[in-house]
This record gives C-alpha cells, sequence and structure tokens, in this order.
C-alpha cells in the first residue's frame, strides 16, 4: 500500500494489480469513491436524524428539570453530533469543490479520512446519547455499565470483526 493508505497503480499492458483488478488509477479512484459514497450514506443518514432529535430537546419542558450532569452531557452530544454531521457530510463538500479537477485519487484519501474521523464521532455520539436517555429514563446506577456493554458491541461490529475478516481473508 502506499502512503496514505492508497492502492498503486494497475500495471501496465493490463495486467491484474496485486489486488486482482484490471483498473486504471483513474478507474480505481472512481470505484473507491463510488464505494466511500454509499458507506456515508448509510451513516449520514442515521447521523441526521440523531442530530435533528438532539436539537428539539432543549426546548422540551422536561430540560428545565435535567440535573446539571444530564445537562453536560446533553451539550457535549451536540456538540459531538454536530461535529459528526460535519465530517460525514464533508466528503460531499469535498466532491464539489475538486470534481474535474483531476485529483480524485487524492480527494478519496481525504474523504476516506473524513468518513473514517466521521465514523469515530458517530460511536461518541451514539454513546453519549445512549448515556443520556438511559440516565434521565431510569436513574440507574447500572447505566454506565450498560452503556459500556453497548460501546463494546459496537466496537465489535465496528472494528473487531472488520479487522479480524482482514487478517483471516488477506495474506
Amino acid at each position: 500500500m502506499e502512503p496514505g493508505g492508497s492502492v498503486p497503480a494497475t500495471k501496465s499492458g493490463g495486467d491484474l494489480n496485486e489486488w486482482g483488478r484490471n483498473e486504471t488509477k483513474d478507474e480505481r479512484a472512481d470505484r473507491k469513491w463510488s464505494d466511500l459514497i454509499q458507506e456515508v450514506r448509510v451513516a449520514q443518514t442515521g447521523v441526521q436524524i440523531l442530530f435533528g432529535f438532539l436539537l428539539t430537546v432543549v426546548f422540551q419542558q422536561k430540560y428545565a428539570t435535567l440535573e446539571d450532569t444530564d445537562k453536560t452531557i446533553y451539550i457535549v452530544t451536540v456538540v459531538l453530533g454536530a461535529a459528526t454531521t460535519g465530517a460525514l457530510i464533508g466528503p460531499v463538500s469535498l466532491h464539489r469543490v475538486v470534481a474535474g479537477r483531476r485529483i480524485k485519487t487524492e480527494a478519496v484519501e481525504w474523504a476516506s479520512r473524513m468518513t473514517f474521523v466521521g465514523l469515530v464521532l458517530l460511536l461518541a455520539t451514539m454513546s453519549s446519547s445512549l448515556l443520556l436517555v438511559l440516565r434521565v429514563a431510569t436513574h440507574n446506577a447500572a447505566v454506565p455499565w450498560i452503556v459500556t456493554g453497548v460501546v463494546a458491541w459496537y466496537l465489535l461490529c465496528w472494528v473487531v470483526v472488520p479487522l479480524w475478516t482482514l487478517h483471516r481473508h488477506t495474506e
């Protein structure tokens, strides 16, 4: 792999590259862009719904009765939601600005980085949202343990299984 996670260009003469694909650098960038945008669409939808919901909470009567700790968790969660939204919409803006400038490979690399940051922020946003909702709903001392269990599940699904698959099925 080249610096920044990019894939080496296809060898001349139409040979397959080391990933078994017969594609040019531009074709590979187009494919990777298409794949990335499909992934971002999934994450964006969930984040936009969650963020929209979070923005309405402060206008509910119950908000005034929240403990200071819960209000702090809420504010942190809203800021995380805003940052997540920015990171996951960033690739679209990047594409609009650089489209037609013959730098798609670099755009794909940067969009991929933004998407990764967005997913990390999404993990934090979802975790903090869950913490807030469970604290307000239950006032139970087990809430941090429940949230920890859910975060562990997210990490298993989002990190451990993909890395295990990568390790097991690649040389």
